[in-house]
């Protein structure tokens, strides 16, 4: 295949990583990348002139009016470098003759990180650390616990949540696991139950559903009131899966123990950035960063060297594979 028979792709919100991998992978696919680092929008829709298929990032929502100019451009096809788009109104593109398509990848980068803000939830890492910053060594007044002593809910069985539950039968807690798909390998030590169940009976609570109409706020203000007092939230799924305001009360009134979140309701614009000498507009993720019960990451979860060249390759695949099925359809 000579170059100018290569496969056109134009590579939106692309970061330095993500470009070499892209680079050194694209040759291999016969693939001719446009990388630029400016996330896509209705005004830089002409980049994607020439190139049907295009690959977006998570971090910025892709708007109607861009979709609408993609379209115009001749894009037919978005491959989002995401398991999750709800960044992206699916049912709007699809109604355009635009196909949005996510990545899979390696399941273990969100699952190991998840292990480790549930071990760091239960040790009450945050304040030990904030403490020994300051070169105040005494132990803690709240003593750690033990995950084997605990019962672990897992809100969703899919890929993540499965590689979840394999890594916890390591620690031998009590497992409990709910997915309104019915998804999941039943037994082997863990007990499928319905979601007010796994709430009320859970020590700590771990989300790994996609943020949809259905399961935006799935942690509500009722819902909250159902976990134990003393319960753990862990959250490496979406923001928007708990109404945050109600957690921050929780949080603040001491009923519930304490939450490690990868992901914030209005992270959008915050994380990733740097943030120094910026004003942060979201009350709620400031007041969960002051908590001392309350952990919080950039939603970096996802950020492994294996998982990235899993996406990057997937976004690849996916795109040629559309225009395999478009020449042959």
């Amino acid at each position: 295949m000579t170059h100018s028979e290569r496969t056109r792709i134009t590579i939106y919100g692309c970061g330095p990583d993500e470009a070499v991998l892209f680079r050194e992978l694209a040759p291999r696919f016969g693939v001719q990348p446009a990388i630029t680092d400016a996330p896509v929008s209705e005004a830089n829709s002409g980049l994607a002139s020439g190139s049907r298929c295009i690959s977006v990032g998570h971090k910025t929502p892709v708007t109607r009016a861009t979709l609408r100019a993609l379209g115009e451009a001749g894009v037919g096809y978005i491959s989002t470098r995401s398991i999750g788009y709800n960044h992206i109104d699916t049912a709007y593109a699809d109604r355009i003759g635009i196909l949005v398509e996510n990545v899979s990848y390696s399941p273990d980068s969100v699952a190991d990180y998840t292990l480790m803000l549930m071990l760091m939830a239960v040790r009450d890492a945050k304040a030990i650390v904030r403490r020994t910053d300051t070169h105040d060594y005494r132990l803690s007044d709240v003593r750690g616990r033990e995950l084997r002593d605990l019962t672990v809910g897992v809100i969703g069985t899919g890929r993540i949540g499965a590689a979840v539950l394999e890594r916890l039968r390591g620690f031998g807690c009590r497992m409990l696991a709910h997915d309104n798909r019915s998804v999941g390998r039943p037994g082997a030590a863990v007990e499928h139950v319905p979601l007010d169940e796994l709430l009320r009976r859970s020590d700590l609570v771990t989300l790994h559903v996609p943020l949809t109409g259905a399961t935006h706020h799935l942690l509500d203000r009722q819902r909250l009131a159902r976990l134990k007092d003393g319960a753990l939230i862990v959250n490496t799924g979406r923001g928007g899966l708990i109404d945050t305001e109600a957690l921050v009360e929780e949080l603040e009134n001491g009923r519930l123990g304490g939450a490690a979140l990868d992901v914030v309701e209005g992270e959008e614009g915050v994380f990733y950035a740097d943030c120094r000498d910026k004003p942060i507009e979201s009350k709620a993720l400031l007041r969960l960063q002051e908590l001392p019960n309350a952990l919080i990451s950039p939603h970096t979860a996802y950020y492994t060297d294996h998982a990235l060249r899993d996406t990057v390759e997937n976004s690849l695949t996916n795109c040629l594979a559309f225009e395999s099925r478009s020449q042959h359809g």
